[in-house]
């Protein structure tokens, strides 16, 4: 007959959990660790970002402000001058956008578990030994996610503009590619995932006492919740579509294949 177990026998363990939990965390890693190297390499490689016969732009360079943008490449004029090579485009607006990312209720959820196991998962004990949650810096940064979501709204609007001008053809008139396409599902699963934030739900809905006195925003709220329901599996469909989309203008601009058009 085993000894029983004890409480000091209990704390000693990492968990008595069975099942596979570590894979989660694990695959939650590898997810975002292959997203942020990809994103650092296509930072700094600043070439191949636009394709000038069919107007597509390359999300991780838009919207394009500097400079050293290529020409045809800035839709909204070059504030920022040209200030060196390791200090491409993307630098002046990816801050905002992955500040968004990073302060993401869900997001913060991930990289707690996985990078930091914060807990590793549920009734399994952290290596951790004392917790100050999101008192100190840099955490107490997380408190500025409101603000990091009006700026995600702005560049969902940019996005949706360069999915608007996609729409031309090669000669000027309308005109649709495989390119278009995949620009109209990666703007879709951006707002999507943007509307869901747990910030928007607030702002639409959480200072109402008598939602009976604001139909509208009840109906505007109801939706962002249901929505909201589904922030997860937006926030990884979108963090997909962005790297997708991304990649596939990078091929196109540096002449791998070129692009199927359906019209035009």
């Amino acid at each position: 007959m085993s000894a029983p177990t004890t409480s000091s026998s209990l704390r000693r363990r990492r968990t008595l959990r069975t099942d596979r939990w570590w894979l989660p965390p694990l695959g939650t890693a590898l997810g975002l660790g292959a997203f942020v190297v990809y994103g650092l390499i296509r930072t700094f490689m600043n070439q191949w970002y636009w394709v000038p016969e069919y107007h597509y732009l390359a999300p991780f360079f838009s919207p394009c402000l500097s400079d050293a943008c290529v020409p045809g490449a800035s839709h909204f004029g070059t504030p920022f001058p040209d200030l060196a090579p390791w200090i491409p485009p993307p630098v002046f607006v990816l801050p905002f956008v992955l500040g968004f990312r990073l302060t993401c209720y869900y997001y913060r959820k991930a990289y707690y578990r996985s990078f930091w196991a914060a807990p590793p998962a549920c009734a399994v004990t952290e290596p951790h030994r004392r917790y100050t949650g999101e008192t100190r810096f840099p955490l107490i940064m997380q408190n500025v996610h409101r603000y990091f979501f009006y700026a995600a709204l702005l560049v969902a609007a940019v996005l949706t503009y360069d999915t608007v001008i996609a729409f031309r053809g090669s000669g000027g008139g309308f005109g649709i590619g495989l390119g278009t396409l995949l620009m109209v599902v990666n703007v879709v699963l951006l707002w999507a995932y943007t509307l869901s934030c747990h910030s928007c739900r607030h702002l639409i809905g959480g200072r109402i006492n008598h939602f009976s006195r604001h139909p509208v925003r009840y109906r505007m709220w109801t939706l962002v919740s249901r929505m909201n329901g589904h922030h997860m599996g937006l926030a990884w469909a979108s963090l997909v579509s962005v790297a997708l989309v991304d990649l596939y203008v990078m091929l196109v601009a540096a002449g791998a294949f070129p692009d199927p058009r359906l019209f035009n």
